[in-house]
């Protein structure tokens, strides 16, 4: 498989990154460690929340992303890292069990103003559930290299 550059994306382009399911022993796991938040970390507090059972955090949501990201596509591609994201949102709460299916939208490209090597592309993420259903979506900004020329 070739390298992916900046060259080679265009608005309109989806990736289909893959999927991971979440048990609620992971959950549990990374709310104990990086979010522990009574409905990421207590079966019993969680039953007694809005949300009625253990959920999974957003922050471990944008981390399995993050994975499916790398694996489906960067680890393929001329990536020189993002300087940030815009537009978060978490639109409905990750369940034990449940099989999250990321992909990635490219919504537009353009070259660096000022490094000729590179150019910045801004991808629309998207994390659903096996019904289908986005439970997040952000806005990427990423770096990638240019095809070198001549």
């Amino acid at each position: 498989m070739s390298k992916l550059f900046w060259d080679d994306l265009e608005a309109g382009q989806v990736y289909q990154l893959g999927s991971q399911s979440l048990s609620e022993d992971d959950i549990i796991a990374f709310g104990e460690r990086y979010d522990p938040q009574p409905f990421h970390v207590d079966p019993e507090a969680a039953a007694r929340t809005i949300y009625g059972a253990v959920i999974a955090s957003g922050w471990q949501t944008a981390c399995v992303f993050m994975r499916l990201f790398v694996d489906g596509l960067l680890s393929r591609a001329a990536a020189m890292g993002s300087p940030g994201l815009d537009e978060l949102r978490w639109l409905k709460p990750v369940r034990p069990g449940d099989r999250l299916e990321a992909r990635v939208e490219v919504l537009e490209t353009r070259p660096s103003r000022s490094k000729l090597d590179r150019g910045l592309a801004r991808l629309r993420c998207v994390v659903a559930d096996g019904s289908g259903d986005e439970v997040m979506t952000f806005v990427a900004n990423v770096l990638f290299q240019k095809r070198e020329t001549g």
